[in-house]
């Protein structure tokens, strides 16, 4: 090749995304995350809320685009970050609050647009500022404690090697399907992965950083696994229904930053609850 000839385009990989710019961007995320979380575990509050912010506009213009639905955006994004910055300091009780405020607050800003729609409308608010915001509160409340920033570490650390063994699993081995009219890549050999590797990162997470014992790690692990599973397989029945293939653009390789929220949501409260339980403060 001459050295005026244009550098070949990347190709995706056998998952279908582009490896390398996928690569690149989880770096720079998880560098931001830990960071924040080793330095002030204040931080990491604003970028769960940054991130519910983005994710929410995000799923908004899906179910726009996808299935002309209209939810109440500005009482769902206010509402999601009341549920946020609450966590920190009133935990549980907060953000239960916040989230009943704005059910309420959805039920009436659909008012001005009048029948037409309304219960179809409002059900997407309050199952956007569920799935979203009340979700991603989880995560903040992980960094309560004392010991808060190891917590939310051993969460990410669990969906990344959940994803990472997934990935991997599945590209080199996978030869049956695990839901083929869902998500037709994701295979069984994928989550055997999965599990594999999100067992061994969830007993080295919580013995090595939260002084517990390995089979309260392997219970984790094997707990955050399923959680992340299911969740990118919701994800994927919500974008096949809606017939799109990603909720954004925003991140090269991985669409749009709700498609990498997808494993994490629901594996945030499971995560907290699995803690509380197994390692209570």
């Amino acid at each position: 090749m001459s050295a005026d000839s244009p550098d070949p385009p990347s190709r995706p990989s056998r998952a279908g995304r582009d490896l390398r710019a996928a690569i690149g961007v989880g770096v720079v995320l998880g560098a931001a995350i830990i960071l924040s979380l080793l330095m002030v575990r204040f931080v990491f509050i604003g970028i769960v809320a940054a991130a519910v912010a983005v994710s929410t506009v995000e799923l908004a213009s899906a179910l726009k685009r996808g299935a002309g639905i209209r939810i109440s955006l500005i009482p769902v994004l206010v509402g999601g970050q009341a549920m946020i910055w609450l966590s920190w300091h009133f935990g549980l009780p907060g953000i239960l609050v916040a989230f009943a405020i704005t059910v309420l607050a959805c039920l009436a800003w659909r008012f001005r647009d009048g029948v037409d729609g309304y219960v179809r409308d409002v059900t997407a608010s309050v199952f956007t500022a569920s799935y979203v915001p009340l979700f991603a509160a989880f995560a903040a409340m992980l960094v309560r404690p004392e010991d808060g920033a190891f917590r939310a570490l051993s969460f990410m650390i669990g969906v990344v090697a959940s994803d990472t063994g997934g990935y991997a699993f599945g590209v080199l081995f996978g030869k049956h399907p695990m839901a083929p009219k869902v998500s037709p890549k994701k295979s069984w050999e994928g989550f055997g992965g999965s599990m594999l590797v999100g067992i061994v990162a969830g007993i080295l997470s919580v013995t090595l950083m939260l002084d517990g014992q390995w089979w309260q790690g392997a219970l984790f692990g094997a707990a955050l696994v399923c959680s992340a599973t299911l969740g990118d397989l919701m994800e994927s029945l919500i974008k096949r229904d809606l017939g799109i293939k990603d909720m954004g653009n925003l991140l090269p390789g991985h669409g749009g930053l709700m498609d990498r929220m997808d494993s994490l949501l629901p594996s945030a409260v499971v995560a907290w609850l699995m803690l509380f339980w197994l390692i209570p403060t």
